[in-house]
């Protein structure tokens, strides 16, 4: 089972739902997800804000971490995760942001990315990446990584909740 149909289920499984904010990877993550049938039961949507200025006006994200960070930073992309996840009505957020080249950008080098998750249950996660390899491979690991962390996440809260219900052991 993919990465994607694995977080879908357990999404599923629990009747929660997911929405994507992306940039370096342009809809790749939702287009992964939506890959998997039955992903409209759990999938809200998705925003590509590949400009920085759209992070802002879409996401929510602070305008004073864009001029002061630039987009490819922790923040970015963990304020992503919260902007989409509060204005597409998901119980869960991820986001992607970075540099996949072929050029540095925001003074950072290519193979820059961050991945984050934001849940139900707290401030939200993120993943800092160095990865190698050409543009469509940053890409590809972008979206493997962002998939996984939702996973752990996922993986986490069940065995937190399976914890609680059986008495703390």
């Amino acid at each position: 089972m993919s990465v994607a149909a694995r977080v879908l289920a357990l999404l599923a499984e629990r009747g929660g739902t997911l929405a994507v904010a992306e940039s370096l990877t342009g809809g790749l993550v939702a287009a992964e997800l939506t890959g998997v049938p039955g992903a409209s039961r759990t999938f809200r949507g998705s925003v590509t804000a590949y400009a920085t200025a759209l992070k802002e006006q879409l996401l929510g994200v602070d305008g004073t971490l864009l001029a002061e960070h630039g987009a490819v930073h922790p923040e970015v992309a963990l304020q992503m995760a919260a902007g989409v996840r509060a204005r597409l009505g998901a119980d869960w957020g991820i986001a992607t942001t970075g540099v996949a080249g072929p050029e540095p950008q925001d003074g950072q080098p290519v193979g820059t990315v961050h991945v984050a998750v934001a849940g139900p249950f707290g401030a939200g996660k993120v993943a800092s990446l160095r990865l190698n390899g050409d543009r469509a491979e940053i890409r590809r690991e972008s979206v493997r990584s962002v998939l996984e962390l939702l996973d752990g996440e996922l993986s986490g809260n069940a065995r937190a909740q399976d914890t609680e219900q059986n008495g703390g052991n």
